[in-house]
């Protein structure tokens, strides 16, 4: 079986996306071979993270794993993404979200991105706009409110700066922020991590205002332009983003099962 394929990079990139996370946050985490988690822990009921990153064999062992850890960690909402499919989860009382690609961009060139930052073009129905990568200060505070607002983050509403993604995260090797703005409104985002192997893409927002427009398109282009272009590109899609990140190259390898868990199951 092949544990190193694109899948496993995608999933391995997802991993070290929390985990990175978790080190400037100061959560709790663990890991194995096979397995991240995350205790995120703003407040209580945070949920925490758990990334199954490779092949397993007998689902139930790994379900009764995950039982254990969310008892220890007193979790209460939790997502857990399972590529593989093979768990149920639906006895911890979390229930299974639509399937969503895992897709995976091969190294290359990015039609329509231009070499040099900010990249300036037009935006479908008129006005000027530009994407560049979001330094500190402002620009990257900016980033974290497109994405609290626009993706959206209910969890994090209110907005309030630096709660969800603090600005040390851009010391973080491979972590970079990428910012549209319309006549200067900030109109789009997203986020990119690299670990190495492969760049990672996260949270892409428009802001509705702007959605249908060609933002996240035009941030997507530059950012996999700029991100280490040389290295495969990941991303887990919604169905409302599979298209355009079809029509940018990239290519589904699995359809990962996420289950999510809102509320503590009663003990009987």
């Amino acid at each position: 079986m092949n544990t190193n394929s694109r899948l496993e990079r995608a999933n391995d990139n997802a991993a070290a996306f929390w985990l990175a996370q978790a080190r400037v946050h100061g959560w709790q985490s663990r890991t194995r071979p096979g397995l991240t988690a995350v205790r995120c822990a703003r407040t209580p009921d945070d949920a925490h993270r758990i990334v199954l990153t490779r092949p397993y064999g007998e689902p139930g062992s790994v379900e009764q794993e995950l039982a254990d850890l969310l008892a220890e960690w007193s979790t209460v909402r939790c997502t857990v993404e399972d590529p593989y499919g093979g768990l149920d989860l639906s006895g911890l009382g979390a229930s299974r979200m639509p399937l969503m690609p895992v897709m995976v961009r091969d190294p290359g060139p990015v039609d329509g991105a231009t070499t040099v930052l900010p990249a300036v073009s037009e935006a479908h129905g008129g006005g000027v706009l530009t994407v560049d990568e979001a330094g500190g200060g402002e620009s990257f505070a900016m980033v974290e409110w497109a994405i609290v607002e626009g993706f959206p983050l209910p969890a994090r509403q209110p907005w309030v700066r630096g709660e969800a993604l603090p600005e040390q995260l851009l010391d973080v090797p491979g972590w970079r922020g990428w910012l549209g703005r319309v006549d200067g409104r900030v109109a789009g985002t997203c986020l990119t991590y690299d670990d190495g192997q492969a760049t990672g893409v996260y949270w892409v927002a428009t802001m509705p205002d702007w959605r249908g427009r060609g933002v996240a398109r035009a941030v997507l282009r530059a950012a996999l332009a700029h991100a280490h272009p040389d290295r495969p590109a990941t991303l887990v899609a919604t169905s409302l983003g599979e298209p355009l990140y079809r029509k940018l190259g990239f290519v589904e390898q699995a359809r990962t099962c996420w289950w999510t868990r809102t509320s503590v199951v009663p003990a009987e």
